[in-house]
């Protein structure tokens, strides 16, 4: 699992140390110490935990409008008809041609930020959460009726377990688009954040500390898919032991 990244940095290493010096690709021992003076500094708090902070409100964000969205489209059916026409003209639309829109409105601040992270990371979460609403099985539907099973407790005990597959796919995916849109809404009008620091040092030709910059997010991201794996093992534990039970059959 880690012998590509191995390699990679091995063949890094080789490169820079036995070619001529590179002024835009700095050597691996220069970034590491490049890392750690610039990020366990007072960056850290500056720039790095606002950044943290704004892209995990905007996945709970994203999060919540698309289940409650998702729950609520995909289970009336003359709504899902009535919205799907706008929902595909808002999904094709790029959220980064957003943020000049959203800065008018909203200004330049923290919420701005959030919400362009929210405006392209809950498409996925509410597109995935509508089709595994409408993907629930008819006879378990039929038969929760039957039984006499409504409202909040048919929700829990049969359309969020059927739906759930689908759902953990669209926050996987809302994860990688949360971070790139947060970088890139920090670019414009910020004073603070991982995307500003990276600019500013692009600016300032400190090429190092750019890279380094984009290092820190490779390891957020990474972090990221490990900590939404350990999530989707625990919730989707028993889809996987059906999975493994059908493909032992």
């Amino acid at each position: 699992m880690a012998a590509l990244p191995v390699i990679l940095v091995l063949f890094w290493y080789v490169s820079t140390a036995l070619g001529e010096h590179n002024f835009f690709v700095p050597t691996p021992l220069l970034l590491v110490e490049t890392f750690t003076s610039t990020w366990t500094t007072d960056r850290f708090t500056t720039d790095v935990i606002p950044s943290l902070t704004r892209l995990l409100v905007g996945i709970g964000g994203s999060t919540l409008i698309g289940l409650m969205g998702g729950l609520l489209i995909g289970s009336v059916r003359w709504l899902r008809a009535l919205t799907e026409p706008t929902l595909e003209f808002f999904r094709a639309i790029p959220p980064t041609v957003l943020i000049p829109v959203l800065m008018l409105l909203i200004g330049i601040g923290d919420e701005m930020k959030i919400a362009v992270i929210i405006s392209g990371a809950v498409w996925p979460v509410l597109l995935n959460t509508i089709e595994g609403v409408r993907s629930t099985d008819e006879v378990l539907s039929n038969t929760a009726h039957t039984y006499g099973i409504k409202g909040f407790n048919r929700v829990r005990f049969l359309v969020l377990p059927s739906a759930m597959p689908q759902i953990m796919t669209g926050l996987r995916q809302s994860l990688s688009i949360a971070l790139i849109l947060m970088v890139i809404s920090e670019m414009f009008a910020a004073s603070s954040g991982l995307g500003f620091a990276i600019v500013q040092f692009q600016r300032s030709f400190v090429i190092p500390e750019m890279w380094s910059g984009i290092v820190l997010l490779g390891i957020i991201g990474v972090v990221l898919s490990f900590l939404f794996q350990l999530v989707e093992r625990n919730v989707l534990r028993w889809y996987h032991g059906l999975r493994e039970i059908e493909n032992a059959a």
